[in-house]
């Protein structure tokens, strides 16, 4: 079974070969070869304008298509479907578990993966058979506006990548100005109902629940996303509850109701402090984060007279 596998790759990587080659011609080429440092350390080298993109990542396909370089790309993952015309490109598996050969036979120039998602075996694989992969870790808002110019340096739209960049950077700054001065209240952010889990300083929901003015309440724990009993939370006394979900459906204003039947003496009970977010916002590492940031401020800040749009 190896043995077939390896040959199999041998027959790829010889096939890739020769579409490279084709590729140099018809693509545009740099002024000279681009090298970039990902995440991980690695120079990455491209000899010419990537045209041929795969995004190994949901937040990565909403990363290209925010630099107005959709039409590139040739694959993604399963759940890219933001913005909606993600839904149509061929899909090479859960970023979890990529469908390398299905990689492969798409004919990429590059791929850009993820550190925390994608495994190191597959990356290395793509390797081998001579396909550029680029690995991106943005673990705090600011990281992912980074990530966001550097893959615009990747792909030939530097300008561009900074314009969109800056004004994204833009309404970060409003909103962390906004609330500097006001109390930080303590926030319960809730991503999973049950068990109930939350998340520590080691996430980027941290990140986004300290610009927008708020104390993580579950900051300290040892787990990335800990699960909590209802002890714990009474103990600690939120004074913001956020309920975190996909879809704000019934299943989820009934769990926000819940709280206010169950749990009357908690101070974000006691002042109505009980919300629901749209996941999509906190969850990924795209350029959505910033409305997520926007939307959290407004909820642990709703004293602040917010502009409708940031």
């Amino acid at each position: 079974m190896r043995t077939t596998r390896l040959r199999w790759y041998f027959y790829i990587k010889v096939y890739v070969r020769l579409f490279s080659i084709i590729l140099l011609f018809s693509s545009p080429l740099l002024s000279h070869a681009t090298v970039l440092q990902d995440s991980l350390g690695r120079d990455v080298m491209l000899r010419s304008v990537p045209m041929r993109i795969i995004s190994l990542a949901p937040s990565i396909t909403e990363m290209i298509y925010f630099l107005g370089l959709g039409d590139r790309l040739v694959g993604v993952t399963r759940f890219s479907y933001f913005p909606e015309e993600a839904r149509n490109k061929p899909r090479v598996g859960a970023y979890t578990d990529i469908n390398v050969e299905k990689v492969i036979t798409l004919n990429p120039d590059l791929v850009i993966a993820t550190a925390d998602g994608n495994k190191r075996g597959d990356v290395e694989m793509l390797e081998e058979v001579g396909i550029p992969v680029y690995v991106v870790n943005p673990r705090r808002v600011n990281q992912v506006l980074d990530t966001i110019e550097k893959l615009g340096e990747l792909c030939g739209v530097p300008d561009r990548a900074k314009r969109l960049v800056n004004y994204l950077r833009e309404r970060v700054v409003r909103v962390v100005k906004a609330v500097e001065k006001k109390a930080r209240p303590r926030v319960l952010l809730v991503i999973h109902v049950k068990p109930l889990m939350s998340v520590n300083r080691n996430t980027i929901h941290h990140d986004i629940i300290r610009l927008a003015g708020g104390v993580n309440m579950t900051e300290g724990q040892p787990i990335t996303y800990p699960k909590l009993s209802m002890e714990e939370v009474i103990g600690k006394r939120p004074d913001v509850i956020i309920i975190s979900s996909m879809k704000r459906g019934e299943r989820f204003e009934k769990a926000r109701k819940q709280w206010f039947l169950r749990w009357p003496a908690l101070p974000a009970v006691r002042k109505g402090n009980v919300y629901l977010i749209d996941s999509d916002l906190i969850d990924r590492p795209a350029p959505r984060i910033v409305r997520g940031l926007e939307e959290m401020a407004r909820l642990i800040h709703p004293e602040i007279q917010w502009h409708e749009r940031q």
